[in-house]
């Protein structure tokens, strides 16, 4: 008997706990316009080939720097040198390719060469963007 006792208190503790935390969960939401407006704001943009209107926006705020390029697109490989990748600011790892000229540094990121994708695989770089993160690469040696 006291086993069902002790059972049935458990059981109604966890049901009023239950209860409590769906009660919580259930407590009305700021139902102002603002607040819904916030709750169901867009997280992004959907950018369609082709369409001129999001090129333009896109680019509206500037090329990116050469730093911000390496940091999404670049670093994966010229940190660590996967692949063959020239490591960022090693001069032994860029001399024989600079020795090409940076027309040819360019287009090797720009059209891809050997391991390396086109564009580093920054699709949407324009060629400004492309040469800055170069020159990024290659300002300390």
């Amino acid at each position: 008997m006291l086993k069902v006792v002790k059972s049935r208190r458990v059981v109604a503790m966890l049901l009023a706990f239950a209860m409590g935390t769906a009660s919580a969960a259930m407590m009305p939401q700021d139902m102002s316009d603002e607040a819904i407006a916030e709750r169901i704001k867009a997280i992004g943009k959907v950018k369609l080939a082709g369409d001129e209107e999001s090129s333009q926006q896109a680019s509206s705020d500037g090329p990116r720097s050469g730093q911000a390029v390496y940091d999404k697109f670049c670093m994966a490989c010229h940190t660590s040198g996967a692949l063959g990748a020239p490591k960022i600011n090693v001069a032994a790892d860029w001399e024989a390719r600079l020795e090409q000229g940076m027309e040819t540094v360019f287009n090797h990121a720009w059209d891809g060469y050997n391991a390396m994708p086109p564009k580093g695989t920054c699709n949407d770089c324009s060629e400004e963007e492309i040469q800055a993160a170069i020159d990024y690469m290659i300002a300390d040696i």
